[in-house]
């Protein structure tokens, strides 16, 4: 018995390291979704991975905002005619805890107007907080901020 329990240790530890790595995928998935439905201008779908509970400070904001603000940044673009037309991005680190995951990563967000002529690049630094409801994740919390001048 007494030598059982180590074994059953490595187990559960094996098996909860399986579902970090699982949940901590699927949070990477849900942060390439969110850039995909920018390019699209799929505002509907963007929004659904928001929670309803949101606050974040994005870099074009001078103070943070809730869900109902979400998209105006994208809004103010598309209203000048440009619309994202790349992107790539930098995953740094990610850890899930239970129902939260924090989410780091560098992007570079390439505009285009609508003959597909570059108009501007951002490049930022974001995080995200998920929290997993009801069998899925959303965004509860957010910031992003230009890089520096070292592009880091």
């Amino acid at each position: 018995m007494r030598r059982a329990i180590p074994f059953l240790f490595l187990l559960v530890s094996a098996a909860f390291a399986q579902d970090t790595a699982k949940d901590e995928a699927q949070v990477w998935q849900l942060e390439k979704a969110y850039w995909e439905y920018v390019k699209a201008n799929d505002l509907e779908r963007y929004r659904a991975l928001w929670h309803e509970n949101f606050i974040g400070w994005p870099f074009i904001s001078s103070t943070p905002v809730h869900k109902d603000h979400i998209t105006d940044w994208i809004t103010a673009n598309t209203s000048k005619g440009i619309k994202l037309h790349s992107y790539s991005t930098e995953q740094l680190a990610i850890q899930v805890t239970g129902d939260v995951a924090l989410d780091f990563y560098r992007i570079n967000a390439t505009w285009a107007n609508s003959q597909g002529a570059e108009v501007k690049t951002d490049r930022l630094r974001v995080t995200h907080t998920w929290i997993r409801t009801g069998g899925t994740w959303q965004i509860i919390g957010g910031m992003s901020a230009p890089v520096d001048v070292d592009g880091k």
